[in-house]
Order: C-alpha cells, then structure tokens, then sequence
C-alpha cells in the first residue's frame, strides 16, 4: 500500500489500483481526491473535512462512496443515501476489496469548556499491511498496526502524550501527520525528540512532506 501525504491530517492509501483518501480538510491539496475510489473523515473539524471540496469531489464522480462519524455523515445530505455511511466504534467494511475497521468515538479533550465531537479513526489493510489514522484521538486499535499516521502536534496534545501513544501502538513504523500548526523548527524539534524515544520500543519514526510518499516494506 502506497501512503502519500497531501497536506496536515489527510493521506491518499493506493493499493492494486484503489485510491482511498482520509480527512481531506481546509489544509488539504485540492487533487488529493483525483481519481479517488472512497473517502474516509474521521471528524468535523475544519483541517480534517473540508465539506466544499468534498461535494464538490463526489457531484464529479458519481462512483464516490464516503464513509464518515456520524457528525460529518449528518452534513453530507443530499449525496444520496447509499453513497453516505456513518460508521463508528467496531464497524467493518470494504473499499473495492481492502478492508477497514473504524476504532473510537471522541476526539482528544481540547480543554472542558469545549465541547468534545466524535471522533473515528481507521484501520485500512490485512493482515500485517495495515495502515492507521487516529484522527485526533489517541486511539488504540485493539489488533497490531503495521503503520501508524501519528498526529505529532495539536490543540489537543502535548509532545509527551503524543511519545506515550506511540509506544503503547507499537507500530514497526510510525509516520508524522497533523503538523501543521508547527514551524519548520518545530517539526525538526518533534521530529528530534521521537526518534530518539521510539527506537528503543522498534518502531521507525519517518517524517514525510506533503506531496511525498512511500510505499512501507
């Protein structure tokens, strides 16, 4: 499966000629849905779901299915009814073939005079091929995840939180999202202090840019 950054939280995941696309959001690349078969969002949240560019997606390609928490697929009327699906904590499906489970239900506390929204994140891939993002949560699946798109920087965390999780996922390999809030100086700081904590548990923390991507081994 080939992962490539398109910009903060969302990522394009290509295997055998399926393009699945999670949380395209305000900061995404306006052509990481080109060509996309599915769309996964995790949650509301303006970096993550960005509602005119994904109508906009689904009314030029009437192929596109979507599955999202239930808050986004509640915005997402008028798509039709079998296009739409509201998933949630325990809920299985598949993309042309490739399988997907959703983990969790609330987003990260931001602080407790801030309403707290759903929150789903997902597992994309068998057996030992598979892909995680969290969304904004510290989610942990309860099967071994080959990848995990670790959300290094947020409101909602602190680096140290962000280290726990990682080590308590034990994922072989552990790949940066969900950083654009930080300053080239900041992501090299980030980047500084996981490497360095992660290698003692075995997992392989790699930065990716935008645009980039990788197909894990």
């Amino acid at each position: 499966m080939r992962i490539t950054r398109c910009g903060h939280a969302c990522v394009r995941l290509e295997q055998d000629g399926v393009v699945i696309v999670v949380d395209p959001g305000s900061y995404t690349d306006p052509h990481a849905l080109d060509g996309a078969h599915a769309v996964l969002v995790t949650h509301e949240h303006a970096d993550h779901f960005a509602e005119p560019l994904l109508r906009a997606a689904a009314e030029a390609d009437p192929g596109l299915r979507i599955w999202a928490d239930r808050s986004v697929a509640a915005q997402l009327t008028g798509l039709g009814g079998s296009r739409v699906t509201a998933v949630g904590d325990g809920d299985t499906f598949a993309v042309e073939g490739i399988a997907v489970e959703a983990h969790g239900e609330l987003h990260a506390v931001v602080h407790p005079d801030l309403p707290q929204v759903t929150n789903t994140g997902f597992l994309v891939g068998d057996g030992d091929a598979t892909v995680f993002h969290p969304g904004d949560a510290f989610t942990v699946p309860a099967r071994p995840v080959d990848t995990l798109l670790l959300p290094v920087h947020g409101p909602w965390s602190k680096t140290g939180e962000v280290i726990d999780y990682a080590r308590e996922v034990k994922a072989r390999r552990a790949v940066s999202i969900h950083d654009g809030g930080l300053s080239e100086s900041g992501n090299g700081l980030a980047d500084h202090m996981l490497q360095g904590c992660l290698q003692d548990i075995g997992t392989d923390y790699r930065r990716m840019a935008a645009a980039a991507g990788f197909e894990p081994v």
